[in-house]
């Protein structure tokens, strides 16, 4: 039996959502809500048979509908997501989850109580890249992770309900909170608005560990280059990873330094480096949002929990909430509360 899908939105990421559950085994598309008639339009055209409406309240309330996706401004998540949860149906929300933490807990308490699946829209996780390199780190590969280091800059798509932070940097918490071996225990971040009225546009978030790791986040809005790109260093080796390469996503560098103590009575020790071989991963062949998709359908139809549910949803959250309260410190590190991984 396929499960009925209803898709609240359908604006930049919502043709994305709507192709995949419409060509998706086990999924029935029913009908796509937005408030702009000119964009239902192009999705009448593209699926002549698919249900549309201008109102949220008719995706929800349609019988045939069992689970409902949400790819709205992040201001209306929440009462969306809470609204379909009461009336029992699994929910899909894009990222970020909501604007709080209180209301996360919320969606979360609901979903528990009703035994729902809510499912958030963290995409990377779901990415052949991002999963080899989760690999990579668990089977010690790696060894000891010194940083994190990533760039997400480009010109646009400014957001005028969040800012860069809550709309780029949450791509690589959501990747950090997945692939490494320990939380952060403080985060420090900087930003700046360049465009009077509006959000931040260019952001650094720094995150603290408790031993030796350190992790660093830019994001930018306003550059004149797009960049997608993330280095992984480890004691043994050192991974990049750049998004926006076609095919060798993936290089890992048998690269590093060795200390070794001295004889030498005027040195202490010795840093000698390494320079090995460089290996380009294998990666599986498919689109993230399809495999993103086809799980979720797959965790409704066996009632288990998201890999991304509303709980890895309320870590992000949390740590961008401790991210907005040390920019308005002019980046005054602030400690973060132990995550739940239950």
């Amino acid at each position: 039996m396929s499960i009925g899908v209803g898709i609240i939105g359908y604006g930049y990421w919502g043709p994305n959502l709507v192709r995949n559950f419409a060509e998706l085994d086990g999924a029935e598309l029913i009908i796509v809500g937005d408030l702009r008639r000119e964009r239902l339009e192009l999705a009448r055209k593209r699926y002549p048979k698919l249900a549309v409406t201008v109102h949220a309240d008719e995706v929800i309330e349609d019988p045939r509908v069992d689970a409902v996706v949400i790819a709205t401004p992040v201001a209306t998540h929440f009462d969306l997501a809470l609204k379909a949860l009461k009336r029992g149906k699994h929910v899909w929300v894009e990222k970020p989850l909501a604007e709080n933490s209180t209301q996360v807990c919320e969606l979360i308490s609901e979903a528990d109580e009703r035994n729902l699946c809510l499912h958030v829209d963290h995409t990377f996780v779901y990415t052949p890249a991002i999963r080899k390199i989760k690999l990579l780190v668990e089977n010690d590969e790696l060894g000891h992770i010194n940083y994190y280091d990533s760039v997400r800059i480009n010109l646009g798509l400014f957001q005028h309900d969040v800012n860069v932070f809550w709309d780029l940097a949450v791509h690589d918490l959501t990747i950090m909170d997945f692939i490494l071996p320990e939380s952060p225990v403080a985060v420090s971040a900087t930003a700046m608005s360049h465009v009077k009225g509006q959000p931040e546009n260019t952001g650094y978030i720094t995150l603290f560990f408790s031993g030796t790791m350190i992790a660093h986040i830019h994001v930018d809005w306003l550059a004149p280059v797009k960049i997608r790109r993330l280095l992984l260093s480890g004691s043994k080796k050192m991974v990049v990873f750049d998004d926006l390469e076609p095919s060798e996503k993936i290089r890992v560098y048998d690269k590093g330094i060795t200390i070794t103590s001295s004889e030498n009575p005027d040195y202490k020790m010795r840093i000698g480096y390494r320079s090995g071989d460089v290996w380009i991963p294998q990666l599986e062949i498919g689109e993230a949002l399809a495999n993103e998709v086809a799980y979720f359908i797959r965790c409704i139809e066996k009632s288990e929990r998201s890999l991304t549910d509303g709980r890895a949803g309320l870590r992000v959250i949390q740590i961008l909430e401790a991210v907005n309260e040390s920019m308005k410190k002019m980046g005054q590190a602030v400690d973060l509360k132990p995550f739940d991984r239950s």
